[in-house]
């Protein structure tokens, strides 16, 4: 399993929110790119990367900073999200380098686009959702829907999409521990692989992600995103992916 570590974007720093909301921002650095470094010492095999001013805008705001992070480190895969609801937005992203194009809104607002992406980037598709009480949520976590995570996702298995990231927004940020069941619950119910998001605290957080990840419930949980914990020190990064690797 992965230990993905998360930089959002905003403004051009590298921040993290409480429960997605702008206004309850944390600056961490102003250096994004030597941040991304950070983690690539620490050990990282991937970083996840938000563009929180994309996500509210609806198209990519920090793509600068995005292309010199994978211009910088160009072994280290990056998946990418925030802002991107067009094949053009994905395609500049696939081009500049980046490993994985995540598809959020977008992806409950315009389903078709999904097929489409997977077909012009196969193997690079990645969907987020993002839900409170397992109801997708959508610009930028401002819009509370009534699809269900697990419904949607359903209507996607089949298409080449590489993994589904899911964020319960009530953990995120909040160092409370990721919402295992739900994950596991939505693992269970797709053919698509899972990363699990929001509110990872500390390790043992990953040891019972990684538990589920060993048993290859369903099409399994390939990874864990963690932001708040790693930064603050609460999770080592290193420990974590080394636990995992083991």
């Amino acid at each position: 399993m992965l230990v993905i570590p998360a930089i959002d974007l905003k403004d051009g720093q590298c921040v993290r929110l409480r429960q997605g909301r702008m206004e309850e921002s944390t600056v961490f650095s102003d250096d994004p790119i030597k941040m991304a470094g950070h983690w690539a010492q620490q050990g990282a095999k991937r970083l996840h990367i938000v563009d929180l001013n994309g996500a509210f805008a609806g198209t990519p705001v920090n793509a600068e900073i995005v292309t010199s992070i994978v211009n910088a480190y160009p072994d280290l895969p990056v998946q990418i999200g925030g802002g991107i609801r067009c094949l053009e937005s994905a395609k500049f992203y696939v081009d500049a380098g980046v490993s994985f194009v995540i598809i959020g809104t977008a992806a409950v607002k315009n389903p078709e686009l999904v097929k489409e992406a997977c077909v012009s980037f196969p193997g690079k598709i990645i969907v987020g959702l993002d839900a409170i009480e397992g109801k997708v949520a959508t610009e930028g976590w401002a819009d509370i829907s009534e699809i269900s995570v697990i419904t949607l996702v359903q209507k996607f298995c089949g298409l080449g999409v590489s993994a589904v990231i899911y964020t319960d927004i009530s953990r995120d940020g909040m160092m409370e521990g990721n919402n295992v069941e739900a994950t596991v619950e939505l693992a269970c119910q797709s053919t698509i692989p899972v990363i699990a998001s929001g509110g990872i605290s500390n390790l043992t957080d990953i040891i019972a992600l990684q538990a589920v990840a060993k048993t290859k419930t369903g099409a399994g949980i390939i990874g864990a995103i963690t932001g708040r914990a790693i930064y603050e020190g609460a999770l080592s990064l290193a420990e974590a992916q080394l636990y995992c690797d083991n």
